[in-house]
């Protein structure tokens, strides 16, 4: 038989025990294949029928080297890996979208108290994985259990952030898009959601635990989550590039006095004198843009109420965190499906004043309220307490004379700066500095009218002269301007006293 007819029969019998043609030495001549190894060659034929490899020429090294062990290590490995990290995504993907359809509406039921919600998840889930009939170790079901309630009962990527205590403000510009302020800085983060219908799951979650809604007909919603954060959420059509969703955290643990003289925010003699303005009952508005730092500061200058004093809170959204325990905390209702239902702020300030408060605190004002709110001021319910948009303590006084025009009533704009200087005793101006700091940048005193304009007295300014640090923080602090305010004469009758350091070297300034 010719040599080619012996390479062509050895390479038939090759085919007929699932091996590989190469098998032959370099040099043509065929290897009897010892039968030792024939057992062996066995199982390792499904594999290389299901995995295809291309005829290699042989190699002096690999002879008496078997056909299994040359090819089954480098092809398999990678592909099992790769395999079981998409399977243990897809089974992610698949147990919560099972979950939803398994729960349906008890998802969003706001009778349900979160402890029950998170037993039945627990329970449905379980189910939903024993069905899918896929292998896991513990460690992974656990690890799949957790990811699946994150997206389900918590927040999904956004989850990390809300339990970062140094993440002040979470900023999700469609589901590619997530920014965070961290030390007051913006930063792009590197998580996002799978897909738009993703966020918006999210989004329907925080609005439909508070009594909310938000749908094309609602597309945009003011909410709050369990610690009291502050969510505002817009939706498409209104949302071009996708819905938006903005949280404004707030420290599980309020921020105390001291924690705000720790922070730079105001100076322990400045301290010392809004508490007096509080427990002397003066009216107090605090001032400031955005993300200044007004709700925090409210809180703490609420803290100085004395706790035999019924406190009555206003708010759009509850985000006040008081401690004491006589509060009552009402909270304004957008309107129903079919437009009705609507009770607002305005609404809430009239019907605080039958409710006996010794204080009335509305979380900001914003509309006809103000109106309202000047004249609780003016008509025994002295210690009020609100929030005010405004850059400086001469525009929150403006800003206070536009929205009053806005309560629809046809007042003369003498008259509004009356009721305006008569209400207000004491404007807190706070400001968000270029380094990222939020400071009070004024204590003004109301003192009331010369001819058409409200008169102001600043009793402590911030300090800019004093430049900045290598590191572009502000070195500056609010120092006392030396006068001391008219109000410090109603601290003498009730019996307040200040340290003579309050005021700076002035110890008995002019009354300007």
């Amino acid at each position: 038989m010719k040599l080619t007819e012996r390479m062509a029969a050895k390479g038939r019998s090759g085919d007929d025990r699932g091996d590989a043609p190469e098998t032959g030495s370099a040099a043509g001549q065929a290897v009897p294949t010892p039968p030792a190894e024939a057992p062996a060659a066995e199982p390792a034929a499904p594999a290389q029928t299901a995995v295809p490899v291309a005829p290699v020429p042989a190699e002096p090294a690999d002879t008496g080297r078997s056909l299994s062990a040359r090819t089954s290590t480098p092809v398999a490995a990678p592909a099992v890996s790769s395999s079981g990290s998409d399977a243990l995504t897809r089974l992610k993907d698949t147990a919560a979208s099972a979950l939803f359809e398994r729960l349906g509406t008890r998802l969003h039921d706001p009778s349900m108290s979160e402890e029950k919600l998170h037993t039945i998840v627990r329970s449905e889930l379980n189910h939903v994985v024993e069905e899918q009939d896929v292998p896991l170790t513990a460690a992974q079901q656990q690890r799949l259990i957790s990811d699946v309630e994150d997206d389900v009962l918590g927040h999904g990527p956004l989850q990390r952030f809300l339990d970062d205590p140094d993440v002040t403000e979470i900023m999700v510009n469609g589901p590619d898009q997530i920014y965070v302020e961290q030390a007051g800085k913006l930063q792009r983060s590197d998580a996002r959601f799978k897909s738009e219908e993703h966020l918006r799951r999210i989004i329907e979650r925080i609005v439909f635990r508070v009594g909310r809604r938000i749908d094309e007909s609602s597309p945009l919603v003011d909410a709050r989550l369990p610690d009291g954060s502050r969510v505002n959420a817009v939706v498409p059509p209104l949302a071009f590039n996708g819905s938006s969703l903005t949280i404004r955290k707030f420290s599980r643990d309020p921020f105390k006095v001291h924690d705000l003289i720790r922070f730079g925010t105001l100076t322990s003699d400045m301290a010392e004198l809004l508490r007096a303005c509080v427990q002397a009952r003066l009216n107090v508005i605090v001032s400031g843009g955005t993300g200044t730092g007004k709700t925090t500061l409210l809180n703490v200058l609420s803290s100085f109420i004395p706790e035999n004093e019924r406190i009555v809170t206003i708010e759009d959204a509850i985000e006040l965190q008081l401690q004491q325990d006589h509060v009552v905390r009402l909270e304004s209702r957008p309107p129903n499906v079919e437009g009705k239902g609507e009770v607002n702020i305005r609404e809430l300030v009239r019907n605080s004043l039958r409710m006996r408060p010794d204080r009335i605190v509305v979380g900001e004002v914003r509309g006809g309220e103000t109106l309202d709110m000047l004249q609780a001021m003016n008509t025994g319910h002295d210690g009020s307490l609100s929030t005010v948009h405004a850059n400086s303590p001469r525009d929150a006084i403006a800003r206070l004379e536009t929205l009053v025009l806005m309560a629809g009533m046809d007042l003369p704009l003498r008259a509004i700066r009356e009721q305006i200087a008569s209400a207000v005793d004491v404007v807190v101006q706070l400001t968000r500095l270029k380094d990222g700091t939020r400071r009070v940048t004024a204590v003004t005193e109301v003192q009331g009218m010369e001819g058409q304009t409200v008169t102001l007295q600043d009793a402590f300014l911030f300090d800019y002269s004093a430049g900045v640090d290598v590191n572009g923080r502000f070195r500056g602090t609010p120092v006392a301007t030396g006068v001391r305010p008219r109000f410090t004469d109603r601290f003498a009758d009730l019996g307040i006293v200040l340290s003579p350091s309050v005021f700076g070297t002035v110890e008995t300034g002019a009354h300007r």
